[in-house]
């Protein structure tokens, strides 16, 4: 055996089974990451090309890029000022400066890119997981993995069709005290858990009222909407509002929901319900946002369990004091998940146990909300590369935990309380309900495994 590569690959081993201990971006203190570019070889890198760098995306560029084991050699970006200000900030951060490729299909065509990180709008994240899967390369897809069901159907028979590993960025399956909550949860710390409760608050703004405009000259907006049918481009829309229109967007629900109701489904040890209701609306401002900014979701299952979920897109008031989280009850006590860390209570509601926070957190941040703790979901994706690992966040499972969050929308924009197959989560009453399964595309851009 190669020495130098033995050593390398001990090296690799060692830093992913510390990960936990990683300083920001997954780097040691005594090293920089230009240092781990001159230390691991080439051949022991995944080469990732980052889709979408705007917001979350360039978060995870500059993350990924300071992997001791990847390197980010194409950014791909429909906005040329993200794009430039993304190279520079990844150039900073490793030896070689990113290829500026627009257009992510470009970045498949390339045989030395590993693996394609998607962080571009939710209506792209199945078409392009797809199009990367057929193109042999491995997928690190932020959530939601899809906009609408039959895109979540369709993305878990191709990750079983193809031979490349994909991830879904629900990172808190790989966050090391969330890990032990749910171990507890599922020895009976708190007994049968039959109740779930998950919330999300806000602080958002009036988004006003948009009118069409020119295209400014930074955005290459047909590439933008790429699988959506087109419709003209408004001054109110990118880079962040189409999350409130449900041309392009999910909403909170799917936006934010699918990480409380993965937590929960992961704890309650359930997957697709038999009943589903939502209410709520558009309340606090009088603006072009069609999406609820306060919304209720509950889910039943078979076996005589239920989750609610809550949003409050403009009013950032908590729940017991915490912004963003969830609370198992069971029948002997109740344990809540409040960033990465967990507090257990008897049933009278006596804090018997805590394990603190124990990393610096923003939940509430959309582009980093937690950079140290992403590096071990990042090391996991590696590991499945590498090794065939098994994945903390595999599709299978974030299908579900995404149509869960889609069956709360449509259950919301029919009105009708939703009767679905506990086997695969389809809509067995409501007409308009199945006509909301699944989107039109632009022609061209039809969606097929």
């Amino acid at each position: 055996m190669n020495t130098n590569k033995s050593t390398r690959r001990t090296f690799i081993k060692n830093s992913i089974a510390g990960s936990a201990a990683l300083s920001i971006g997954g780097i040691l203190p005594q090293f920089s990451p230009r240092s781990y570019g001159n230390i691991i070889g080439a051949n022991e890198r995944v080469n990732v090309g980052i889709m979408g760098v705007n917001n979350r995306g360039r978060a995870l560029a500059k993350n990924f890029a300071g992997q001791p084991n990847s390197r980010v050699i194409h950014i791909s970006d429909v906005d040329t000022r993200a794009a430039a200000r993304s190279i520079e900030e990844v150039n900073k951060i490793q030896e070689v400066k990113p290829a500026d490729t627009p257009d992510f299909r470009k970045s498949l065509e390339d045989k030395q890119m590993d693996a394609l990180v998607i962080a571009a709008p939710d209506f792209w994240h199945a078409q392009a997981s797809i199009m990367a899967l057929k193109a042999g390369k491995h997928v690190y897809v932020e959530k939601p993995c899809s906009y609408d069901p039959n895109e979540g159907e369709l993305l878990v028979q191709a990750s079983k069709k193809y031979k490349g590993v994909i991830q879904m960025g629900n990172q808190r399956r790989s966050w090391p005290n969330i890990i032990k909550a749910i171990q507890e949860l599922h020895a009976g710390v708190i007994g049968r858990v039959y109740f779930g409760k998950g919330w999300y608050a806000n602080t958002r703004q009036d988004i006003g009222k948009g009118k069409e405009a020119a295209v400014p000259s930074w955005l290459n907006y047909d590439l933008w909407q790429g699988p959506v049918p087109r419709r003209p481009y408004r001054d109110n829309l990118v880079h962040y509002n189409w999350h409130w229109f449900w041309h392009w967007g999910t909403g909170e629900a799917v936006g934010n929901g699918v990480h409380m109701l993965d937590m929960l489904r992961w704890g309650m040890g359930v997957s697709y319900p038999v009943r589903v209701t939502s209410a709520g609306g558009r309340y606090r401002y009088k603006d072009d946002w069609e999406t609820p900014d306060t919304q209720i979701i509950t889910w039943e299952f078979d076996n005589k369990s239920s989750i609610v979920w809550e949003a409050r897109s403009c009013n950032g008031h908590g729940v017991d004091d915490i912004g963003v989280g969830v609370t198992f009850y069971g029948e002997d006590g109740s344990l809540t998940i409040n960033g990465n860390g967990y507090t257990i209570f008897d049933v009278k509601g006596k804090a018997i146990k805590e394990i603190k926070e124990d990393s610096n957190m923003n939940l509430l941040d959309p582009t980093n909300p937690s950079q140290n703790l992403d590096s071990i979901h990042f090391q996991n994706f590696f590991e499945a590369i590498k090794t065939g690992a098994p994945l903390n966040a595999d599709i299978p499972n974030g299908h579900i935990s995404t149509l869960l969050c889609q069956l709360g929308n449509i259950a919301w924009r029919t009105g009708d309380m939703l009767l679905t197959d506990p086997k695969n989560g389809h809509i067995l009453n409501s007409t308009n309900g199945k006509k909301l399964w699944a989107r039109q595309y632009e022609p061209g851009w039809e969606l097929s495994v």
